[in-house]
């Protein structure tokens, strides 16, 4: 079997491999090293786990060993479809060049922009990102990618899910025809397929497994559970717990998966409120967050992450026990990603889904994508204490309509009724006052009693030598 050592690989990346404690590649390593090693485009088709991160930085840093960046210039760029394996791909560029003298910028959303274009001013051999975010600094003219030499596009089957086609052919066409073009995808649609052959030149095509593929490390199980409407959410949260707390000690720790991420919150919740150390991860929550949840994770001080599919794609985290489907996927391939969290670097896993009666076309999709008849799992476990999510409402006092103090409420009926006879006391009315003292509007009434004689216009009083006659006018003067 191949050796790192006997891979055209530059010496200070082969020393970094093996203080990593690696001396053997995966398949995919060891078929896409040699060409990309050469200069030529390589087209890499591997399910998730299988080792494509390093097949990618590996050659890439032998290849800009020699050379200088320029301000603003990236000499080669990685683009992955997450903020997460976008920062994974960072850690791995670290490790592996941290005998050489290349720089980085990591470009992804919910980091300052300031200080992300210091280090692009700065010049940077290897720039990775996100799309939008390194389309936004291009749109504001703080980028130019005529000087790259490599482009990665990384997770390109994720990339097609989230809608980034279109800013991949943008970027693509912003990068010299002359590049190296290094792409890698877990399967092979259509739409990635018409990418490859518009703009990867003659690749070496490296397949080391079968499209779609599980790996055999996995122990796979689904679990149909009855009921519908609104009880399933509440029957799965319940079953979810039940799985955990069956399972015992084999779960070290796991990734719960849950196709929306409202529901990622509630079952976050839901673990916390039961007595598990859960938390959530989805693209709304702030990067700052999602970066600290997924090193506690790592570290072990986490126990259940509790993710939307922005974690199923690339996650180095070599130690899952446990995937747990709380839904089963919309898309078949997203299975396949999801549970290649467990079972790693050639560890046993396990993963189990929970499957509600609307889910049967989708389970069947998945089983037809991966040419495999899932195991039917036992639902009638035994009930951990299966308390309701959701405090109990307290029974508020019913409110009378009656507007009497309770006192008179408990007056007994004939009470109440010698008093319903006797005549209601007449009001007083007000004297009613001349018109000249009325107030005129409807608001301030009685507010100009105090305020003096009366204005007397024309209308009230007319001068007496109108009223007079011209005769007595005559007599009169």
């Amino acid at each position: 079997m191949t050796k790192f050592s006997e891979l055209p690989l530059h010496t200070k990346v082969l020393k970094a491999i093996e203080e990593a404690g690696y001396t053997q590649p995966t398949p995919i390593q060891e078929g896409a090293i040699p060409p990309a090693c050469e200069g030529r485009d390589v087209l890499g088709i591997a399910q998730t786990g299988t080792g494509k991160t390093a097949s990618f930085t590996l050659p890439m840093i032998t290849a800009l060993n020699r050379g200088r960046a320029r301000a603003r210039m990236p000499r080669s760029l990685v683009l992955a479809p997450t903020r997460e394996l976008a920062a994974q791909v960072a850690e791995n560029f670290d490790q592996y060049a941290k005998y050489t003298k290349l720089t980085k910028a990591l470009l992804i959303g919910g980091v300052s922009f300031k200080e992300q274009d210091a280090l692009i001013d700065r010049g940077v051999d290897v720039l990775i990102a996100t799309p939008g975010r390194l389309l936004d600094h291009f749109e504001r003219g703080k980028l130019i990618l005529s000087d790259v030499k490599i482009m990665v596009v990384d997770e390109a089957d994720r990339m097609l899910d989230m809608g980034f086609i279109p800013d991949i052919e943008r970027i693509f066409g912003l990068t010299p025809f002359t590049r190296q073009t290094l792409f890698f995808s877990a399967t092979m649609a259509p739409e990635i397929e018409r990418i490859t052959n518009t703009f990867l030149s003659n690749p070496a095509r490296v397949e080391v497994a079968r499209q779609a593929t599980t790996s055999e490390m996995i122990t796979q199980t689904v679990y149909e559970i009855k009921g519908s409407g609104r009880d399933i959410p509440k029957k799965k949260r319940d079953f979810l717990r039940q799985l955990i707390d069956s399972e015992g000690e084999k779960v070290t720790n796991g990734i719960i998966f849950c196709n929306r991420k409202v529901d990622v919150d509630i079952v976050a919740k839901s673990l916390k409120k039961h007595g598990h150390d859960a938390e959530a991860i989805h693209g709304d929550l702030d990067q700052s967050y999602r970066t600290r949840t997924l090193e506690g994770f790592r570290d072990g001080n986490i126990r259940f992450l509790v993710a939307s599919d922005v974690a199923a794609r690339g996650l180095d985290i070599p130690n899952v026990s446990h995937v747990f489907n709380f839904d089963v996927p919309s898309h078949s391939e997203d299975y396949v990603h999801r549970i290649g969290r467990t079972g790693r670097a050639g560890r046993a896993g396990t993963a189990m889904m929970i499957s509600a009666p609307k889910d049967e076309k989708l389970l069947a999709g998945i089983e037809r994508l991966i040419e495999t008849t899932i195991p039917r799992g036992e639902t009638g476990l035994p009930e951990a204490k299966a308390k309701d999510d959701t405090k109990p409402k307290e029974e508020k006092p019913k409110r009378s309509r009656s507007k009497k103090p309770k006192a008179d409420a408990e007056k007994p009926a004939e009470a109440e009724a010698a008093a319903a006879e006797e005549p209601a006391p007449e009001k007083s009315k007000p004297a009613d006052k001349p018109k000249s003292e009325r107030s005129r509007g409807g608001r301030g009434r009685g507010r100009n009693e105090d305020r003096g004689p009366k204005t007397v216009g024309l209308g009230d009083h007319l001068p007496d030598f109108i009223a007079q006659s011209f005769e007595e006018r005559r007599e009169a003067g």
